[in-house]
């Protein structure tokens, strides 16, 4: 047995002592407690270091303000845009820059009356002008103009620069209330996309009269843009439309193949840049003969028919189809063709007849603008008139006819006569690969747009 004495503390430090005291009150009962050797901190000396530090040279550019703060706004330019009320919407109070785009030549010509431009500007805290970029889509495929105007120390300048779309996919679906066109524009799919799904689908489904509510389309398109900022659409990669409960898909898809089939032709040669078509996922061609309409999506007014002739006030049949649309609504080609005529002919009035193969003609009537001329080849859906009111008309609307060995036969059923072909042989296993990657994307367009219902 150990005893614990007052001696015990005079001959070790804290520190030990507070070991053995451990021990012996544990012992009893086997527990052992760990004290640490070390000195306690209430113990160690404790001391001040003063020193001072020079701090480093900073590097800053020549001209540049550390505290200078940069603002940025976009907004998109209308047709009545004055140089003013569009740096106020911009939230620009300059002007300097104000008087600059009323007199720069460039700028007033890029911006002012011109709807539809992406404008981006940068400012000072001030709201003072420091840099002004404006995009719109050029004529040239594939690329966009950009207008940019810079304050530098001689003052505003502005230039014209050209740069290179980039095509980025975008998912979206609809689900059809009253019409096609409503159901986009409630879901902000561009009037483009939804024109392009008319034309695909026009073989299998009668948009004009076989829509009902509930029908969903889902489609995967291109958006081209320009420093970020989308410009336009471009081609519709992939689409879905359910109609009275039965799925219609189709995918563009450029088959090597039919391409250098189409080149041979001589008819088809103009169409060959397209490079590619539609086909269903399980790899049939959706491109016919002809398409479906001569003017995108309008509403029929008339059949192929018996009926009252507005005009000359008898009962006589109509030999054609008419499409009720305003005046100046493009009017494209059904099919590749060659212009057999061209011009002014009796109650037609401004009408072009094109010559297919297999002694097919189509006629286009009552035309405000023509804008081919005969004997020249034109591919199908090329623009090659306006919808007009010449002749023995009473209003706006494009008649359409036609002739097969000179009879007259019902336009609306032409379409759906023409035969398809297949993916070739060689391009299965690429087409197959592309299939299985749009019906993913399909889907999700699909749960994107049944998410945001629920």
């Amino acid at each position: 047995m150990l005893t614990f004495c007052s001696q015990t503390t005079q001959k070790y430090p804290k520190r030990i002592t507070a070991v053995i005291a451990a021990l012996l009150l544990g012992g009893g009962g086997g527990a052992m407690a760990i004290a640490s050797f070390a000195p306690d901190a209430s113990d160690l000396p404790v001391s001040e270091v003063v020193e001072s530090v020079q701090a480093l040279p900073l590097n800053v550019p020549a001209g540049l303000d550390l505290q200078a703060l940069r603002l940025f706004r976009s907004e998109v330019t209308r047709s009545t845009d004055t140089a003013d009320t569009l740096l106020k919407r911009l939230g620009v109070d300059d002007p300097a820059a104000a008087a600059f785009l009323r007199a720069d030549v460039t700028a007033r010509q890029a911006l002012l009356g011109r709807a539809g431009r992406s404008v981006t500007v940068e400012t000072n805290e001030n709201n003072t002008l420091h840099k002004l970029s404006a995009r719109w889509k050029a004529d040239a495929e594939g690329s966009f103009k950009r207008l940019v105007i810079e304050k530098t120390q001689q003052g505003f300048q502005s230039r014209i620069e050209t740069a290179a779309l980039v095509a980025s996919a975008r998912l979206a679906s609809a689900t059809i209330d009253t019409s096609l066109f409503a159901a986009t524009d409630d879901a902000k799919i561009p009037d483009t996309v939804a024109t392009q799904v008319t034309e695909i689908f026009a073989g299998d489904i009668d948009f004009h009269r076989a829509l009902r509510k509930g029908d969903r389309l889902s489609v995967v398109y291109e958006s081209l843009e320009g420093d970020g900022e989308s410009l336009g659409t471009g081609r519709l990669l992939s689409a879905e439309f359910v109609n009275k409960g039965k799925t219609f898909q189709a995918m563009w898809f450029e088959d090597p193949a039919l391409v250098g089939a189409q080149s041979a032709d001589h008819l088809t040669a103009a169409n060959s840049r397209s490079k590619g078509g539609y086909y269903t996922l399980d790899g049939q061609s959706l491109r016919r003969v002809f398409l479906a309409s001569p003017v995108a999506f309008s509403r029929i007014t008339s059949g192929f028919k018996m009926r009252f002739h507005p005009i000359l006030g008898v009962w006589k049949k109509h030999e054609g189809v008419d499409y009720a649309a305003p005046t100046g609504t493009p009017v494209r080609s059904v099919g590749d063709g060659v212009v057999d005529f061209a011009g002014v002919q009796n109650g037609y009035g401004n009408i072009i007849i094109l010559k297919h193969r297999d002694n097919y003609k189509t006629v286009y009537a009552h035309l405000s603008r023509i804008l081919v001329r005969k004997g020249e080849s034109v591919s199908q859906g090329q623009n090659i008139g306006a919808v007009g009111a010449t002749g023995w008309a009473t209003g706006p609307h494009l008649h359409f006819e036609y002739r097969i060995n000179n009879v007259y036969r019902d336009p609306l059923t032409i379409a759906r006569q023409n035969e398809t072909t297949p993916v070739s042989a060689a391009a299965k296993p690429v087409f197959a690969q592309l299939a299985s990657e749009n019906r993913v994307a399909l889907a999700a367009a699909a749960s994107m747009h049944q998410s945001s219902v629920q």
